[in-house]
């Protein structure tokens, strides 16, 4: 019978390994890693994997290091700068065992100077869940075959900047961030340390075999509010905490929520959801309809906004059109500019009850009380009234005339 391990002791080490040559930002970053490092050595016991991304602006920021600590804790670990996807294909299907992919400076892969890479992109995405795979043509020359490939395993992340959206909502993202003065680490050296890392990864696989079992049936409880996708990321992390034991069940389930709500605040919307939620919040604010000109000039004057330079330029009526038409009215129609009828003629512009559909699905919450104060300080074109020069709720001064700069007054 083989000896009984502390779970919940053995994650407490693991963590104080991070300790000694990691900063992170928060300690949800320290459990959220942990337990990253304990669910690689129960891959074939789950349906599914988180991706561990750390991410920084800036180098310098501990992204590496962070990788190499988790190489040292992670069953079959292998590091990569570049691969090509096919590599990476026959990597997963080897003999050896499903390896912990570790991707160092995956910028180089994703960055906008990295060219295509949607290969690797599709493989990191399909290896989400167990079962993903990829076709591939095998052979020599002309005699080629058709096989399928896997792409589920355990991948860890470090870079600057950040990813392609499809890999952020599959990632648990650590924001690296440059140590302060007064924090402190112990330097890290391979030949002394990665024994010691070694030492506790082969304990963790030992314990890893002992509650493989229990992992295989468990459906860890998720916090409140925690659903599709993130739920998804999260449920091999928590089944981990859930057999430990101890603190770590809590631990990991406020982990899972303050990670959650970073990554909600930190990453940016796709444009197309930014450009919803200010036509809702900043520019309609409760008006029925609003000439495009009055949405461009509201929009281009909203500070830390992208759309004066999207794309190194200021958004245009032929943009916005493009951006609103991929999305849909309650009748299951692209959102076109129509007609405005005013007393001076019909201007394009937008309807709200255009929009109203694709607010409800692709918008965060409206903020009331902000909703609410900006409706005074937006300009609102009702039936009959004229929207040629000067607009209604606008002044343009002399002065202002040739820049047609648009000032708002409540």
């Amino acid at each position: 019978m083989s000896e009984h391990i502390d779970g919940a002791a053995l994650l407490d080490e693991v963590e104080r390994f991070h300790r000694r040559f990691n900063v992170f930002p928060t300690e949800a970053a320290y459990v959220a890693t942990t337990l990253w490092d304990g669910h690689a050595h129960l891959m074939d016991a789950f349906d599914g994997t988180a991706r561990l991304a750390f991410l920084s602006p800036e180098p310098g920021s501990g992204k590496s290091r962070a990788l190499e600590i988790v190489e040292t804790l992670t069953p079959r670990a292998a590091t990569t700068v570049n691969a090509s996807a096919n590599a990476l294909f026959r990597l997963v299907e080897s003999d050896g065992g499903t390896p912990t992919l570790l991707f160092d400076e995956i910028d180089t892969v994703f960055g906008p100077k990295a060219g295509d890479n949607e290969p690797v992109r599709g493989f990191l995405n399909s290896g989400y869940r167990r079962g993903g795979k990829s076709l591939r043509c095998v052979g020599d020359g002309s005699n080629q075959s058709a096989e399928w490939f896997s792409s589920f395993c355990a991948v860890a992340m470090a870079g600057l900047g950040s990813l392609p959206d499809t890999i952020l909502t599959r990632s648990i993202i650590i924001r690296m961030r440059k140590r302060a003065p007064n924090e402190k680490i112990e330097p890290y050296r391979r030949r002394t340390h990665e024994p010691q890392g070694h030492a506790l990864r082969n304990r963790l696989a030992e314990w890893a075999d002992t509650i493989r079992d229990d992992i295989a049936d468990a459906w860890p409880e998720m916090p409140e509010g925690v659903s599709d996708r993130p739920a998804d990321v999260w449920e091999p992390l928590l089944a981990v905490a859930d057999a430990a034991g101890g603190h770590w069940p809590e631990r990991g389930r406020a982990a899972c929520v303050e990670l959650i709500a970073a990554a909600s605040e930190n990453d940016k919307a796709s444009i197309g959801v930014r450009l919803l939620t200010d036509l809702r919040d900043t520019v309609f604010c409760g008006a029925d309809r609003m000439p495009t000109a009055v949405i461009l000039e509201c929009l281009l004057s909203m500070d830390d906004a992208p759309w004066a330079d999207l794309d190194d330029k200021p958004l245009n009526s032929r943009t916005l059109a493009k951006l609103l038409g991929q999305y849909v009215t309650p009748a299951n129609k692209p959102i076109r500019p129509r007609g405005i009828r005013t007393a001076s003629g019909t201007p394009k512009g937008y309807h709200a009850e255009d929009l109203q559909d694709a607010w409800t699905r692709y918008c965060p919450p409206s903020p009331g009380e902000t909703a609410t104060a900006a409706t005074s300080a937006t300009p609102q074109v009702s039936e009959g009234e004229s929207v040629a020069d000067p607009l209604p709720g606008v002044r343009n001064t002399s002065e202002e005339a040739d820049t047609r700069t648009l000032r708002i007054v409540g």
